[in-house]
């Protein structure tokens, strides 16, 4: 899915190892497609009329089971997994790369190194006196990646700004000054504002804080339960050894009344408790597995991709769905000699930012670079209360809605072409679409490059709109783990492990990689974009991991 920097959970030190290859779980129900050709296993099928009829729901949802034995086989701390640096994601790589080099496929498997953190255990976070509370987590607070506990005094830092203004004004906890008079131990209640999460938590620790608490600042826009990146003002990852806890305007409002109301009435100071357990490497293994055709012409190449790697646990939507939709393409195209040289990727590190496929571009030779004629992307495509969404370059960002990002137009006018493509099969089947930006997704990385672009996703159901119901019907707001809200659900909640194989509707991954299936050959073939030579190539350098609008660094 776009995207997110999340939190991310303990690698168990035991590690299940179960074979998996062939396995395929009696799990969920299977919608027929009606039965495949009989000789769809040795036919050349090199047009979408051959093709389609080979892509069914038995064969994707066998993959699908196939990816949840996995996760089942290889759990961290307790829950089913296939997160980047842990054992289920390394094999998922390996069942990918078996299943494309026995169908004849060169396969390589591209390693590099990433920073990898992840809880331990459910973070805690409550209030022991005057007002004993358990805060419950993604609902009321998030936690910071940081690692430490404490029970203390809450003292609030200066800069805060109450009744906040109608635009950004707070500085609380952007400089030393704001920690002058602070009580060392003591947990920092610090307002978020000007200054970078990172910074306000690197002063408090100077301070002697023993934790800190950031509420949200209270204006339009910044007032729910927030959840952010800790980076210092340099831009660079953190990771505090006290705790650091991310709350809602009012949750932080209420806490610093108490503190004052405690000061004015000489009682006792308002006590808080936060743990944070983790594991911390900085430079842990990930994979990019890269399986290419025998056939085709290697001076243009067409890049077909889908992230690997999940969130929060088995990422049977996010994006397991993706994946087994470009291995049955893959598997079902082995024996086509396409005229233009079939890369196939998975990648890794999406969920963390786009780590994998900005590896990848970046290291390319101008020469190789220069190569790929075109990338096409499916991420998610499974979604239960689903929108038919393919990437346009112009299109909005999926959950800001608005146009985060401009291409040239030797991107954006190519890109139209598979887009169309997918339009028009969208049309024949009659469904109706939407265009998103391929900000936060895989198909980014190679636009950023001067590559067009396009692809395919279903959405979360935490964010469906009232406008979309009427497009593809559902309902709005949330599916997933039934959060009462518009922006939750098990692919964006940590501690839910939700997305599991039952998070997938099987007729949505038939019709949506049939439409991919479609976009896929006729790429293959195509000979006026894919063989155009004054596409400009450029490599800008990618951040390895940047924050989001969801989880934002100041």
């Amino acid at each position: 899915m776009p995207q997110r920097l999340k939190r991310r959970r303990y690698m168990s030190l035991v590690v299940v190892c179960v074979a998996v290859f062939g396995l395929a779980a009696a799990v969920g129900p299977v919608a027929s497609s009606g039965a495949a050709p009989a000789n769809c296993d040795t036919q050349v099928n090199d047009t979408p009329s051959k093709l389609l009829p080979c892509i069914t729901t038995e064969d994707l949802w066998a993959h699908m089971q196939a990816f949840q034995a996995i996760a089942d086989a290889n759990p961290v701390d307790g829950h089913a997994s296939r997160n980047s640096g842990e054992p289920g994601y390394k094999a998922s790589a390996d069942y990918v790369a078996k299943l494309m080099t026995e169908a004849g496929y060169n396969v390589t498997i591209q390693t590099y190194k990433f920073f990898y953190f992840a809880f331990s255990g459910i973070p805690l976070f409550s209030e022991i006196s005057p007002t004993p509370h358990n805060y419950a987590i993604a609902n009321e607070w998030n936690p910071g990646q940081s690692i430490g506990t404490t029970t203390a005094d809450l003292q609030p830092a200066g800069g805060i700004v109450i009744p906040p203004t109608p635009t950004s004004s707070s500085s609380s906890g952007c400089t030393a000054a704001d920690f002058t008079s602070f009580v060392a131990g003591r947990i920092a209640l610090i307002q978020r504002g000007a200054c970078n999460f990172g910074v306000k938590v690197l002063n408090a620790q100077a301070a002697g804080a023993s934790g800190v608490i950031i509420f949200n600042e209270g204006n339009p826009g910044r007032t729910s339960v927030l959840s952010g990146s800790l980076i210092d003002a340099a831009g660079n990852r953190i990771v505090p050894t006290i705790p650091v806890a991310f709350t809602s305007f009012d949750i932080g409002n209420n806490l610093r009344n108490e503190y004052l109301q405690a000061i004015a009435a000489g009682t006792a100071l308002p006590v808080m408790n936060l743990t944070i357990k983790g594991v911390v490497d900085p430079n842990r293994d990930d994979y990019n597995v890269i399986a290419e055709s025998k056939g085709g012409d290697k001076n243009h190449v067409l890049v077909v991709d889908a992230h690997l790697d999940a969130i929060f646990g088995a990422g049977m939507l996010d994006n397991a769905s993706g994946s087994a939709t470009i291995l049955d393409i893959a598997q079902q195209m082995k024996n086509v000699n396409p005229l233009n040289k079939l890369r196939f990727i998975w990648f890794g590190g999406e969920e963390l930012g786009l780590l994998g496929s900005a590896y990848y571009v970046n290291n390319l030779s101008s020469t190789e670079a220069s190569h790929i004629g075109y990338d096409l992307d499916a991420d998610v495509t499974a979604t239960p209360n689903y929108v038919v969404g393919v990437l346009d370059p112009a299109g909005v960002d999926l959950f800001g809605r608005t146009v985060t990002q401009t291409f040239p137009n030797r991107v954006y006018k190519a890109s139209t072409v598979a887009r169309d493509q997918a339009i028009d099969y969208f049309n024949s089947i009659g469904l109706n679409h939407e265009l998103f930006s391929p900000v936060g997704t895989d198909a980014f990385s190679f636009n950023a490059i001067g590559i067009p672009a396009s692809g395919l996703l279903t959405g979360q159901d935490c964010c469906k709109s009232q406008e979309e119901v009427n497009l593809f019907g559902g309902s709005v707001g949330n599916f997933e783990g039934n959060i009462p809200s518009f922006d939750g659900g098990c692919v964006d909640n940590p501690f839910l492990w939700c997305d599991n194989l039952s998070n997938n509707d099987p007729k949505v991954l038939t019709f949506m990689s049939k439409a991919f299936a479609d976009m896929t050959v006729r790429m293959a073939f195509d000979n006026k974009v894919m063989s155009a030579s004054n596409n400009a190539v450029f490599k800008p350098k990618l951040p390895e991991s940047e924050p989001s609008k969801r989880y934002p660094a100041k």
